[in-house]
């Protein structure tokens, strides 16, 4: 049972929500970062960027306390401006390829993380968890909602098709060609409909923000801890979310590349991959997996197509039939050498949105050896893998939608 509920968000006034939109921190280089600081006053990029208006880095807690004073400019300015009554918010993303995703952000409860009511597919790295929560304990809230997937519901589908009939309160098209669009459902018989849904649903899933989810619960466990009158009812027991329906969700792969072979020559590495796969080279012609358990290989100029010889792998678990995990087990451990996918220097991800001939340009340079590439998880894999209590390695799924940060914020 989800407890999903209504707030009263800090939003942009309609006139500013285009320009205040941003896209994650690190999703720009450093030049577009600047491009975007210099000419755009408005940007939240400006809040989470404070040591730019003393033309420093600032780091730490120094940074934490300066990214809450730009927060509180931005209001004091009535950049920011919070609604009266707490709401649901029905948000609509339409791509530049006309493909819609449509959901409802809202609060989502620790408790239910705690619970696995709210389901993990990933693993997170605790000091990332401790640094994200020391920066929530200091900034006191949320601008980019944890992204979340459910089960299609036709009620909630009818719901937000009735919404959106009315014109939007926010309605914007980023540079990237996406348009987005927010409705704010205050109607108390809406909301507690929406809400009691979600109630019937035994659980979400996350789809992007695990480190997130973990520290607003880590954050939750701390103000609990401190407060003698808890009720349960504090918006700290809550964080952020957009909950999609399973069907919204689109996966992608991540390509990986590696910076050598592990001491061994082609044709050493060939004949080790042998034992796993049957190996065909294509020459020049790319070759795209077709069904699971195969993958691209670009080697030495040549591209291979590897396909997984089932009598020498076991299948036991919903995590060994994930094809990332597979290319683990069987490649980059064993014979690459490559133990932690996180901190190794030698490998780097290519999300497959880029295609694999990406992966041909960057092993043509010089700068890695090798390239893979295979299918995207399915929808269906994440569950079963979140299901079972297992954790898919690091870049297992490319997610969108991806959202921006500033357009509804939740404080605690």
């Amino acid at each position: 049972m989800a407890n999903i509920i209504p707030f009263k968000a800090v939003r942009p006034t309609r006139d500013k929500v285009s320009l205040v939109a941003s896209r994650a921190y690190d999703a720009y280089t450093a030049e577009q970062r600047d491009a975007r600081l210099n000419t755009n006053p408005y940007s939240f990029l400006h809040i989470i960027n404070p040591g730019y208006k003393f033309h420093k880095e600032i780091s730490g807690k120094a940074r934490y306390a300066l990214v809450k004073n730009r927060y509180l400019e931005f209001k004091e300015e009535h950049i920011f401006v919070q609604d009266q009554t707490p709401s649901y918010y029905v948000y609509c993303i339409v791509d530049r390829d006309g493909q819609e995703c449509n959901g409802i952000i809202a609060a989502a409860s620790a408790e239910d993380y705690q619970n696995n009511i709210i389901k993990k597919h990933e693993s997170t790295l605790a000091f990332r968890e401790i640094i994200f929560k020391d920066y929530l304990k200091a900034v006191r809230f949320n601008a980019e909602p944890v992204l979340l997937t459910y089960p299609d519901n036709p009620k909630l589908k009818e719901i937000i098709t009735q919404v959106k009939q009315d014109r939007a309160d926010f309605e914007f098209t980023t540079t990237t060609k996406d348009t987005h669009y927010l409705w704010p459902v205050n109607n108390a018989v809406i909301c507690n409909t929406i809400q009691a849904i979600f109630k019937a649903i035994p659980s979400v899933y996350i789809a992007d923000g695990h480190h997130r989810c973990a520290s607003s619960y880590m954050l939750y466990l701390e103000e609990k801890s401190k407060n003698n009158n808890h009720t349960g009812t504090e918006n700290y027991n809550f964080f952020m979310t957009y909950l999609i329906p399973e069907s919204d969700l689109r996966v992608y792969e991540f390509n990986r590349l590696v910076s050598d072979l592990n001491g061994l020559n082609p044709e050493s590495f060939l004949i080790q991959l042998d034992t796993y796969f049957r190996i065909e080279n294509r020459g020049n012609t790319p070759y795209k997996p077709s069904k699971p358990h195969h993958f691209s290989m670009y080697l030495n100029g040549d591209f291979y197509s590897l396909y997984l010889r089932k009598t020498a792998y076991t299948f036991k678990t919903a995590l060994d039939q994930l094809d990332a995990y597979i290319l683990y087990k069987t490649i980059l451990k064993p014979i690459l050498g490559i133990s932690n996918l996180r901190q190794d220097k030698r490998i780097t991800y290519s999300t497959g949105k880029n295609g694999f001939l990406d992966i041909k340009s960057k092993v043509d340079t010089g700068d890695y050896k090798v390239g893979f590439s295979m299918l995207a998880a399915t929808t269906n894999q994440i569950k079963q893998i979140a299901d079972e209590g297992l954790q898919m390695p690091p870049k297992s799924t490319y997610i969108e939608p991806k959202l921006r940060s500033g357009i509804t914020i939740f404080e605690f």
